[in-house]
């Protein structure tokens, strides 16, 4: 060990070290960008673009931006009935109270702000800094919770849908019907997955008011990823044409399957360009650091 430290303590050593840590973070960024620009590359081989218009992108931010702050303000009851729904609160008992318990919530905090900042010599303008913190808290938390919880339970339904599918398949190849299946699974599914349970129960209940083509445009809207898409367009087109549904939902469970595998491979491609920047940053330069530090200490010295 101590040869070592002595190897390491010669200064051409150090330099060598040091130069070779260079090249290889060096060499990391170069690798990490021709990965960028592969990417982009291939996508615009295929007519697609990482980034859309900007003026589009625009208009769509400014949209949504100002549909979030009128939600937040001025939201009915059965906006948000629709939130605690799209969250996987299916019991709305108490979903008329989230907005004066949240405002509530807010001017009590703020009372409590004032007191306790003037009981202990705060200066007016802290108070006013610390309640603006909790006005914004109290109004945007609550709502970013449930929107939080809205797309871990789209991307729970999506990633179980395949087994949806083949549950479906094989009741439809029993004799049921579309709407048959989809009301016999909500009732068996209930006990272990209540959130597939009742996207099937709601979707079997609109489908006898307004039809089934219109019943999976709604449920399209309530979980707007590419699976339910792929689900709504491929089972509205075999029942305008008539083709075989069981084979249908067979091969669509197949299909999604296969897409999941490609997007997992992809995250798991990408992970060592993602490990390479606090591989640098964290354990490259700190070694770097380490290894010219006792050289140019000497020479300072």
């Amino acid at each position: 060990m101590d040869k070592i430290i002595v190897w390491l303590s010669q200064s051409h050593i150090q330099l060598i070290l040091a130069l070779w840590f260079v090249v290889v973070g060096l060499s990391s960024f170069v690798y990490v960008g021709f990965e960028q620009f592969r990417r982009s590359r291939r996508l615009k081989r295929f007519g697609l673009s990482e980034k859309g218009p900007k003026k589009e992108s625009d208009t769509q931010t400014t949209e949504e931006v100002t549909k979030y702050v009128t939600n937040l303000f001025a939201a009915s009851k059965l906006d948000v009935s629709d939130k605690f729904i799209a969250a996987g609160f299916y019991n709305l008992r108490f979903a008329h109270w989230f907005l004066p318990a949240k405002y509530f919530l807010m001017l009590l905090g703020v009372g409590v702000i004032v007191v306790l900042g003037l009981k202990t010599g705060m200066t007016t303008l802290y108070i006013g800094a610390l309640a603006l913190v909790w006005v914004v808290i109290s109004i945007i938390f609550p709502d970013v919770y449930l929107d939080m919880r809205t797309k871990a339970l789209q991307r729970h339904i999506s990633n179980q849908l395949p087994y949806l599918l083949d549950l479906m398949g094989v009741c439809v190849q029993t004799g049921m019907t579309i709407e048959a299946a989809m009301s016999y699974l909500s009732q068996e599914m209930a006990g272990f997955d209540r959130d597939l349970a009742y996207m099937l129960k709601r979707t079997n209940d609109r489908a006898h008011i307004v039809g089934l083509e219109q019943a999976l445009e709604e449920l399209y809207k309530r979980v707007p990823t590419s699976e339910i898409r792929s689900f709504v367009m491929t089972l509205n087109q075999s029942l305008q044409y008539g083709s075989s549904i069981y084979t249908v939902l067979t091969t669509l469970a197949v299909d999604i399957r296969e897409v999941q595998m490609l997007n997992l491979e992809e995250q798991i491609g990408s992970l060592s360009a993602k490990m390479s920047v606090p591989l640098i940053l964290f354990i490259m330069i700190p070694i770097v650091i380490l290894i010219t530090a006792p050289g140019v200490m000497r020479m300072l010295g």
